[in-house]
């Protein structure tokens, strides 16, 4: 099996636990997988009056187009997704005939308050729908970011997490695979 996979973090902060859960991620890829994270910080907000793409958009996208699955590492804000994460997914969107991410599959994370991010996933989840982005359904992974899981860096420091996002991993491969025959 070989495997490419690209993690997006939807949190534009150097020492954001969503990074560190893609850190996790990266560090956990099943054998023959690998795994780019990709940098949103210079990416400009999505609008059909830009005429060519910038440079940090058409790198973006070059990668997005390049893997086989995503990662989305999906922070909440306000009871929903970031901006940067649903962004970058509006610029990969506008690509003809949705070619970078339709029947794509996707892994869903995230580190926050209280729940987790799990309502931000929610809302992730409705707008793969309409992307035609296959998330996997389980393992979920929704870490407390405020509750001793992560170091001051963002690093995941929790053993049954960074087993579950091994597990999480593992299964995004395999329905990679799946959804290739």
């Amino acid at each position: 099996m070989s495997l490419k996979f690209l993690g997006i973090a939807g949190s534009l902060r150097q020492k954001s636990a969503n990074k560190g859960l893609l850190r996790v991620a990266q560090a956990k890829l099943p054998a023959g997988v690998t795994m780019e994270i990709a940098d949103l910080a210079d990416i400009p907000f999505y609008n059909a009056d830009i005429a060519a793409k910038p440079a940090a958009v058409q790198r973006v996208l070059a990668q997005i187009g390049a893997a086989d699955a995503l990662v989305l590492a999906c922070p909440e804000y306000n009871y929903s997704l970031a901006p940067a994460l649903k962004n970058i997914l509006d610029w990969a969107s506008r690509e003809p005939d949705n070619a970078l991410l339709a029947g794509k599959a996707a892994a869903i994370l995230g580190a926050g308050g209280g729940m987790g991010t799990s309502r931000a996933q929610y809302h992730l989840r409705q707008v793969c729908v309409f992307l035609d982005l296959h998330p996997l359904n389980k393992p979920e992974v929704f870490a407390n970011a405020f509750a001793g899981a992560f170091d001051a860096d963002g690093n995941l420091t929790d053993e049954r997490l960074t087993q579950l996002v091994g597990q999480q991993m593992q299964a995004l491969a395999d329905w990679s695979q799946t959804l290739r025959r």
